[in-house]
């Protein structure tokens, strides 16, 4: 499909809510391929639709390189214990930052098909889960950032 530009923290998209998804029309699956195009060209685990510049309710995420989560409307239900580490974004190129989210996660979403379905996820996959949704309601990582954010140098993103 497609490659998208994707928006940069200060850029007013980023900061809104989204719109829940009524219905699967042909548009938003060309969304959903270029968001999943995104990301893979862009070295990145997550995506958002309002990274690309759309209010609407959908994530794209794939921690393992060869199982992409697609969800549409998600929300999470259901969440427990705590892990710090170390969180970047696609829209904050360059930077990094220490953020504590939950160790697991469930959450509920609509598939392609709008079929609800759910999704748990530990440790990395619940912290992609949390930071993409945060990107729905308008919030970047930069907010729950523990201490300062780190330069992230090249060097650095080939190591991790």
């Amino acid at each position: 499909m497609a490659i998208r530009n994707i928006r940069e923290m200060g850029e007013e998209v980023l900061t809104k809510k989204c719109k829940m998804v009524t219905e699967m029309t042909p548009r938003t699956r060309e969304l959903i391929e270029d968001m999943l195009d995104t990301m893979y060209e862009s070295n990145g685990v997550g995506l958002a639709a309002p990274q690309v510049g759309v209010l609407k309710r959908i994530v794209v995420i794939d921690t393992t390189g060869e199982d992409p989560h697609i969800l549409i409307n998600p929300r999470i239900v259901e969440s427990s214990g705590e892990q710090t580490g170390q969180e970047a974004c696609l829209s904050v190129p360059g930077k990094s930052g220490e953020v504590t989210r939950p160790n697991y996660v469930k959450a509920v979403a609509l598939d392609v098909n709008m079929r609800e379905f759910v999704l748990e996820g530990t440790e990395l996959l619940a912290r992609a889960i949390c930071h993409e949704l945060d990107h729905l309601e308008g919030h970047l990582y930069v907010e729950k950032v523990n201490g300062p954010l780190q330069d992230v140098t090249a060097e650095d993103e080939e190591e991790e």
